[in-house]
């Protein structure tokens, strides 16, 4: 007969943890919901065609800009479909702010642990440039060539639209270095941050973000109001995750787009600093002649150009040889070819045109940029650590 003593213990279940939780975050950006939705709908897709294992899919929606909510998509293995797990309503949430973010992040962490962590980011974006306050007597001030507030590329009519990071007004976007502080004061690194938002793969974003993030997957040109294509990319999204695979799917799908333009890379932030040090021995050796600019790859449709191909304005300005081969190697290192994608062209919805790309890092840089929004470049992490 089978006895239980007093120090007999009943052996807990064994809780698995989580792999990964990915977040997909979709703050307000006004014009773009209807597409968040759709990119919503193609992860279900993903998920209903049973791509989990031991990951956890939430998403952060934002559907006003007073209103949010944070659910998780479950898969039903009963009928092999996905639904959405309400786990959280917000209200007047400050998501713009370093405390607002890390709420959300905190939350994430308190209903889906695990052993590590991964973002997308869905809006508009410019890159590094810090908010601009386009009313203020501030902006006037910094512009010395324009006393006019700038026409942004989600402003224009064109025939396609295309996707700061944030909203379409300035009480609605983030700046990278208060996304980097989020991050940090939520006690993550994450494994990749997959930035579904226009020309944020730049040298100086990530830079900024490059203790927030192991890896950083953007574009360096605008993105299609589509955006990322989730139902091919989710398999290379989650489990065992695979840079170039998720660059594949994007040019697969874009080179078959009705507009077909798109670009995306993945940088390595732990080569950051390693580039940084090469760039700082470059910058320290040569000075940018102005009348090399108009010979460069630009990556965006703005005049003056505020986006120049990071490899090709190094191979402009270094004319060492061996230097030159030195920071070509660390910039593969950094950011690997394999991962690294693109359409004969890129499509800028700040003229409405398709434009040719010749050279191709996967990396931006605003150095050689003479456009009045880039005048805080010399306050950049990034200018610091170079200069």
């Amino acid at each position: 007969m089978a006895s239980c003593k007093d120090n007999d213990k009943i052996k807990e279940p064994d809780v698995i943890i989580p792999t990964q939780t990915l977040l997909m975050y979709m703050p307000w950006s006004s014009n773009l919901t209807s597409f968040f939705k759709i990119n919503i709908a193609d992860m279900k897709d993903a998920i209903a065609d049973d791509v989990l294992e031991n990951e956890r899919v939430i998403v952060f929606l934002a559907t006003s800009p007073t209103k949010a909510s944070l659910f998780e998509l479950i898969y039903v293995a009963k009928d092999g479909t996905c639904e959405e797990k309400v786990l959280k309503e917000y209200e007047n949430n400050p998501y713009t702010t370093a405390e607002g973010i890390t709420t959300i992040l905190n939350d994430m962490k308190t209903f889906a642990p695990a052993t590590t962590y991964s973002m997308t980011i869905s809006g508009h974006g410019m890159g590094w440039l810090p908010v601009q306050d386009k009313t203020s007597t501030t902006y006037i001030q910094a512009s010395t060539t324009h006393t006019t507030a700038p026409v942004y590329h989600w402003e224009t009519e064109s025939d396609y639209q295309t996707r700061h990071f944030g909203g379409t007004t300035t009480n609605y976007q983030t700046d990278i270095t208060t996304l980097a502080k989020a991050i940090e004061n939520a006690g993550i690194t994450m494994e990749y941050i997959l930035f579904d938002a226009c020309y944020m793969s730049c040298i100086e974003a990530a830079y900024d973000l490059r203790h927030a993030t192991r890896h950083l997957i953007a574009s360096t040109c605008e993105i299609m109001g589509y955006g990322m294509p989730f139902h091919p990319m989710a398999e290379h999204l989650l489990g065992d995750i695979n840079y170039e695979g998720i660059s594949q799917a994007f040019y697969d799908f874009y080179i078959n787009y009705s507009m077909p333009c798109g670009t995306l890379a993945m940088t390595i932030t732990s080569e950051l600093d390693s580039l940084a040090t090469l760039m700082h021995e470059i910058n320290t050796r040569y000075t940018w002649d102005n009348q090399q600019t108009s010979s460069l790859q630009y990556l965006d449709g703005y005049s003056p150009h505020l986006f120049y191909d990071y490899g090709d304005y190094v191979s402009h300005l270094c004319t060492d040889t061996l230097l030159l081969t030195r920071f070509n190697e660390q910039l593969q290192r950094a950011v690997p070819p394999a991962s690294c994608k693109h359409t004969p062209t890129f499509y800028s919805a700040y003229n409405n045109r398709q434009k040719s790309i010749q050279s191709f890092c996967g990396l931006t840089i605003s150095a050689p940029s003479t456009h009045h929004l880039a005048t805080p470049k010399n306050q950049t992490n990034w200018y610091k650590a170079t200069h």
